[in-house]
């Protein structure tokens, strides 16, 4: 059995509060618990020996496996094809909404198709990334792992030993019709595994269905790519932190964008930057009420704040917190020796001017479609709006968090300009307080600059940064916000541009790493969010034949149940923290948007 898996081989099960990432081979080899940014519990994607993981599999040689999600939810099968008969393990983690009181709980369901069938059971937790030790203790109906922080116990009527010290294992048979149950679940001191007969293990499978399905109905999504699209809903939902609404970018850290290489970030934090995209997608589908709950949290963020890098951050996490210190775990050798592991992301204290306009285009979105944002909130922003008012026109990092100095990036004076132009929008719309005729002076400047600057004659593009011939894949997102018409030709060039340089098949690179060094080791692999970002401009452009093959084909680079990485690799394997939040936002956008253009 390989030591990782790749990263495409792996289906995903959470309760709204946190994830786990289940193998094909039946291994669950990422968990954090309680939530998505707390230390892992089973982590050996980022270490085989050290991380830890819950593998049931097989117990015999030449077995195969197959993997689905039970249709329009979040409940995964992996089914296993055996020399002597076919078992499937169902993995789910009824969602937590019902208050704090909720068990927070993994369920394991083993079940026998056709024949007998031995198969072995591991459970091997490593307290936080493996740096903390555990005591485990055995009872009648299960065992109990604690460490200093957290007590876990694994309840099955199955007998299990304790191995190498700390780890349980079973050995088990099972034949036609039979059932053999795992639960784990967070316990508070003192209190030990209880056991769960077939008819709660049914009943909680019953409320997860009805659950997701019901979630579900609620999208009006009707389109030629409705199995894809709801798909990329269901795991947008999975990646919500229930309490606070927030979404995080990612639920793993570190996974590598290029194997053996540096570019290795956590991304289990919410990006202000997402936020647009985000409220886009769950408006054009109808859930008014994640978009309700996600647009509160940003409120939370309104508040300002004097500091180097603006009175907004980057990222915040999912509690709202603002302190993401970064830290290398060198105990841990990385996915297949791609190190370092870090956690916490040290670029939260850049300085990336685009925020500001995501953030006012989300404001507008939420107008728009109802949700609309009342007096408070609006004289927080504005105090949040005069700081960039003043301070639009310097270098940043950019959207891609460059780590080699600053500059005068495009996408940072457009997404600028998104911003002054959305609130006087708003401002208008909504007679709101505002001094428009100040902020119409700054967003004509911010125009200006873009269509002088950023614009290269030579190139006969608008490029990366400021009196550079360097293209940048975010600029995809000019007409996409109003920017620049679909048919303009200046932006027609750049689209040709862009496809002729930075487009392979249907798959787009970010950037020319050799071009415009970004302060890293290391090559770029292709980002899937610019991919479908191409897709919808070619649609816009009218090009719709060669923007629905370039759709169908990113369809093919999906894993096998419908999910994304951060990245496509040169032979097609997905790479960068997984599945990628930003991805199946711009699927969404795209499919939609496809679908209207076709008619």
């Amino acid at each position: 059995m390989a030591r990782y898996l790749p990263i495409a081989e792996h289906g995903l099960i959470g309760d709204l509060h946190t994830v786990a990432l289940v193998g094909t081979d039946g291994t669950i080899d990422w968990f954090c618990c309680p939530r998505f940014d707390s230390p892992s519990v089973f982590g050996s994607i980022l270490d085989a020996n050290r991380g830890g993981l819950f593998r049931i599999s097989p117990d015999c040689e030449g077995w195969d496996s197959k993997q689905l999600y039970l249709l329009d939810t979040n409940i995964l099968i992996t089914r296993f094809l055996m020399p002597d008969g076919v078992a499937e393990v169902q993995d789910f983690m009824p969602p937590q909404t019902a208050g704090p009181g909720r068990r927070q709980r993994m369920i394991r369901r083993v079940l026998a198709v056709r024949g007998y069938m031995q198969f072995v059971a591991d459970c091997v937790p490593r307290f936080d990334y493996g740096r903390a030790g555990h005591e485990v203790a055995l009872t009648e109906h299960g065992a109990v792992f604690r460490s200093a922080a957290l007590g876990l116990s694994l309840s099955t009527c199955h007998s299990l030993e304790v191995v190498d010290g700390g780890d349980v294992r079973t050995q088990f048979a099972i034949r036609a019709g039979e059932t053999a149950t795992f639960v784990l679940e967070r316990v508070e001191p003192g209190e030990k595994p209880v056991p769960y007969s077939d008819a709660d293990i049914s009943a909680m499978f019953g409320e997860t269905v009805a659950f997701w399905r019901g979630w579900l109905r609620r999208s009006r999504y009707g389109g030629r790519w409705r199995e894809m699209v709801n798909r990329s809903a269901l795991t947008l939902k999975l990646l919500t932190y229930a309490p606070t609404g927030a979404i995080v970018a990612a639920p793993t850290t570190s996974l590598p964008e290029q194997l053996g290489g540096k570019r290795n970030w956590d991304y289990r934090y919410t990006w202000m930057r997402d936020a647009a995209f985000t409220l886009y997608a769950l408006l054009t589908l109808g859930f008014t009420e994640e978009a309700g709950a996600f647009m509160n949290w940003l409120q939370g963020r309104f508040r300002y704040a004097d500091r180097e890098s603006g009175p907004l951050q980057i990222m915040y996490g999912i509690d709202g917190r603002e302190d993401l210190p970064e830290e290398e775990l060198t105990h841990l050798e990385g996915y297949r020796g791609s190190g370092p592991v870090r956690i916490g992301n040290g670029a939260a204290t850049q300085l990336q001017l685009d925020i500001y306009g995501e953030l006012m285009d989300s404001i507008y979105l939420c107008n728009k479609f109802g949700l609309p944002i009342y007096y408070d909130g609006w004289m927080d922003l504005t105090r949040n709006l005069e700081w960039l008012v003043e301070h639009w026109d310097q270098p940043d990092e950019g959207i891609w968090e460059m780590r080699g100095g600053r500059r005068n990036y495009t996408y940072s004076r457009l997404m600028s300009w998104v911003a002054v132009e959305r609130a006087i929008r708003v401002a208008r719309q909504r007679g709101l307080p505002a001094d428009i005729a100040r902020w119409s002076q700054v967003r004509d400047r911010i125009y200006n600059q873009i269509m002088e600057r950023g614009w290269n004659s030579r190139r006969r593009a608008f490029v990366q940064h400021f009196d550079s011939d360097v293209l940048d894949a975010s600029l995809l997102i000019m007409p996409l916000c109003k920017f620049i018409a679909f048919t303009d030709p200046r932006w027609i060039s750049t689209l040709d541009a862009i496809t002729a340089e930075l487009v392979s098949d249907s798959l787009v690179y970010r950037y020319n790493v050799s071009a415009s060094p970004d302060g890293l080791v290391g090559e770029e692999a292709t980002f899937s969010m610019c991919s479908f970002w191409w897709v919808e401009a070619l649609a816009r452009a009218g090009r719709l034949d060669e923007a629905r093959l370039a759709f169908e084909k990113m369809l093919t680079y999906a894993n096998h149940v419908g999910l994304y990485s951060e990245e496509i690799g040169p032979t097609g394997e997905q790479l960068g923290n997984f599945p990628q939040a930003l991805t199946h936002l711009a699927l969404i956008s795209a499919a939609y948007n496809l679908d209207r253009q076709l008619g």
